[in-house]
């Protein structure tokens, strides 16, 4: 079993892996961090140190995971960050549509629209 610090320094990893800018830069100074704290240490500590971390799947795959979730659940502004991070973690443009794109098909038209909409965005392509 890790401690915290082991968790939460895993997590940081996987995240800086996803975005870069979070290795050297401030952390939590997004107003959302700032009223909750303790609850981004968690998804830090939890998402990132204990799931991210697993070995069953590389980051890749579980930033392409991520992002079919994301879509499917019309989470927009959480999957306009994990786009970005996939793009940091080696996954291209064309791979992202396709995966929203298969999104369609499970979750329906109207969330892979909003998806399409972010990724466009977020791509560069809006």
């Amino acid at each position: 079993m890790s401690t915290s610090e082991e968790r939460r320094a895993a997590g940081k990893e996987i995240q800086g892996q996803l975005w870069p800018a979070t290795r050297t830069g401030p952390t939590g100074q997004f107003p959302a961090a700032k009223l909750a704290p303790d609850f981004f240490d968690l998804v830090q500590q939890h998402a990132f140190g204990d799931i991210w971390t697993r070995p069953g799947l590389p980051v890749r795959d579980r930033s392409l995971i991520t992002v079919a979730v994301l879509a499917a659940l019309g989470q927009t502004e959480e999957l306009r960050a994990h786009l970005a991070g996939a793009r940091n973690v080696g996954i291209d443009r064309d791979e992202l549509v396709e995966v929203l794109m298969h999104v369609s098909i499970y979750a329906g038209v109207p969330a892979t629209n909003a998806a399409l909409r972010v990724a466009a965005d977020v791509l560069g392509e809006g």
